[in-house]
C-alpha cells in the first residue's frame, strides 16, 4: 500500500469535540462494474426521501454548529451532504458525474455523512485537517476559469504541503486534488460529529469498501479512523 497518512490538528478537535473520522485508502484497479455506483446512488436518493436514517437530521444541525465556531455562515456555505441531501430533496436524486464520485457521494447522502475523496497522487506530503492562517492557496475555479483563493484565518481546511486541498472543512475541494474512476491512489474521508452513532459510521465505511471491491475487483483498501484518542 502507498504512504499516505492523514492527520488531525489538536485545535480542530478542541473546536468540536468528539469529531472522528474514518480514513480509507485504495490502490485502484480498473472500473469493471460501473453499475454498482448507479445502483447505490439510485438507492440512496430513495432512502433519503422514504427511510432517511434516524439521526440524519440532527447530525447535519450538528455540522452547522461546527461551521458557525469557526465563522462559516452554513446557509450560504454548508457542508457537502447537507448541499447533496438538499439537491436529492428538491430534485428526487443526483445526476452521475463518476463512478467513483457517485459511489461516495451515495455513501454520504444514505448516511447523511461528509465524505471526501480525493487523489492522493496528487498531494505533496500528508493530508492535515487544521485551522488556517489566511495565507495558503487554494485552487479553484470561477466561472470556469481557473484561479486562486485564500481561506478566512482561523477557518478548517483540509490542506498539504503545496496548499489548501478542501475548504471550510468539507464545503469545497480544490481541482488539483480532484479524484475520478482514472485515479491509481484513492483516499476518502468519512466524518461525523458525536449526534452520528459510531456503529452507522463504520457501517458507512464498510458500505463503501465493499461498493469500491465490487466496482474494481482486485482494489487493495486500508481504514484507518481518526480523531481525539485514536492514532
Amino acid at each position: 500500500m502507498f504512504s499516505f497518512s492523514p492527520t488531525v490538528e489538536l485545535t480542530v478537535i478542541a473546536l468540536a469535540p468528539g469529531f472522528r473520522a474514518i480514513s480509507i485508502l485504495v490502490e485502484a484497479s480498473k472500473v469493471q462494474h460501473p453499475q454498482v455506483a448507479r445502483d447505490a446512488l439510485n438507492d440512496a436518493c430513495h432512502a433519503v426521501i422514504a427511510q432517511d436514517v434516524p439521526y440524519a437530521e440532527a447530525h447535519i444541525a450538528a455540522w452547522r454548529e461546527a461551521f458557525k465556531a469557526f465563522g462559516a455562515k452554513p446557509a450560504r456555505t454548508p457542508s457537502s451532504v447537507e448541499a447533496l441531501r438538499k439537491r436529492v430533496v428538491r430534485d428526487g436524486s443526483l445526476p452521475a458525474i463518476d463512478p467513483v464520485v457517485d459511489l461516495y457521494n451515495a455513501i454520504s447522502i444514505k448516511y447523511a455523512l461528509p465524505i471526501g475523496g480525493e487523489n492522493a497522487a496528487a498531494y505533496v506530503g500528508d493530508a492535515r485537517l487544521v485551522r488556517a492562517d489566511g495565507s495558503e492557496r487554494f485552487d479553484t475555479l470561477n466561472a470556469g476559469e481557473p484561479c486562486e483563493e485564500t481561506p478566512e484565518p482561523g477557518e478548517v481546511i483540509w490542506r498539504d504541503d503545496l496548499g489548501v486541498t478542501c475548504r471550510r472543512w468539507n464545503w469545497r475541494q480544490g481541482v488539483r486534488t480532484r479524484l475520478d474512476a482514472s485515479a491509481q491512489h484513492m483516499w476518502f474521508i468519512l466524518e461525523s460529529l458525536p449526534e452520528m452513532p459510531m456503529d452507522a459510521l463504520h457501517q458507512a465505511s464498510d458500505e463503501l469498501i465493499a461498493g469500491l471491491q465490487a466496482m474494481m475487483p482486485g482494489c487493495r483498501v486500508e481504514k484507518q479512523l481518526l480523531g481525539a484518542g485514536f492514532s
